[in-house]
């Protein structure tokens, strides 16, 4: 049983918000600004509101609850699924969702929400549009690739394409230039500090300071490993079961993938990374298994020099 007066659940859409309380049962609003106040009407003081994290649709609802002093909670949608699965619910609705995830949050310590900063929030913006410009950049090169191997490229198709590539190499580097100048206004010495560390590139430095809030989210490395989704999971069960370890993945993918392509670098050029990688494959484990671990050591070497304030030591690195 939980500490709050009442626990809500919500189950949000584009349109609506199915909300079920444990006291009042199921309500419904608009997902509007209007919504959202009269639903506010409705929340006794000391209640928790339980939601998914559903992209775009649930940030909305959560930053202006937040901003009125409301407790919110955004839990992994995973957690809630299986959750639902694990009583064999065989009604599925947006009104049945709203009340799982109410007696989710009743029955579970669920993490607390933590608005974004305003920086934070137009950072993290900047980096789903890169994400996407970056996508169209390459389905564009791909494209003229493929016009150049039929041998008569139509003019007006190759002409066309490269005004296009010409355009988003434009805007990709006005992003990346944008964002560097955010990130250099709020956290200047923890980007310097980041950037020290052999292997860990630019981009990755600015997408970790603006996800870890300059690393304040987090109180241990272990925890920051957990939402890259990079700690290793063991299956095993009696004498006969023995699955392989394997990394979680339930946790930021994009994080786990530019650490995943910095491991490549830091095996190069990071003397503690390297050593690392040369042993687990000597011992006969695969590569990717070592660039995992790199990447793991890469998060940890990250989260020690941020906390510490101190630049990348060789020396002092190598022990982490």
């Amino acid at each position: 049983m939980n500490k709050y007066k009442e626990t809500f659940g919500i189950d949000i859409s584009k349109d609506v918000f199915d909300c079920y309380g444990s006291k009042v049962g199921h309500l419904q609003f608009k997902n509007n600004a209007a919504g959202f106040k009269k639903f506010l009407k409705v929340l006794p003081k000391d209640s928790l509101v339980v939601m998914e994290a559903t992209g775009y649709y649930h940030c909305l609802l959560a930053q202006f609850l937040y901003k009125k002093g409301v407790t919110v909670s955004v839990v992994n949608p995973l957690s809630v699924k299986r959750f639902i699965q694990m009583r064999l619910a065989k009604v599925k609705t947006d009104r049945s969702d709203a009340k799982a995830i109410c007696e989710y949050g009743q029955i579970n310590e669920v993490p607390l929400y933590n608005a974004l900063t305003d920086v934070q929030s137009e950072c993290l913006q900047l980096f789903r549009l890169l994400d996407s410009y970056i996508k169209k950049r390459t389905a564009t090169k791909n494209k003229l690739h493929g016009e150049e191997v039929l041998g008569m490229p139509s003019k007006h198709v190759y002409s066309s394409l490269k005004r296009n590539l010409k355009h988003l190499e434009k805007e990709i580097a006005g992003i990346d230039q944008k964002l560097l100048s955010l990130v250099k206004a709020d956290q200047q010495s923890q980007l310097t500090l980041l950037t020290s560390i052999p292997g860990i590139g630019l981009k990755t430095a600015l997408f970790l300071i603006v996800i870890t809030d300059g690393f304040q989210k987090f109180e241990n490395a272990s925890q920051l490993c957990s939402y890259a989704g990079i700690t290793p999971t063991i299956r095993e069960s009696g004498s006969s079961v023995r699955g392989r370890s394997r990394i979680s993945k339930v946790g930021n993918r994009k994080l786990r993938n530019l650490l995943f392509l910095c491991a490549f670098n830091a095996c190069k050029c990071n003397k503690a990374c390297r050593a690392l990688y040369e042993r687990i494959v000597n011992k006969g484990k695969s590569k990717k298994l070592a660039l995992i671990a790199v990447a793991n050591k890469l998060l940890k070497q990250a989260f020690a020099i941020a906390k510490s304030g101190r630049p990348y030591d060789e020396t002092y690195v190598s022990v982490i």
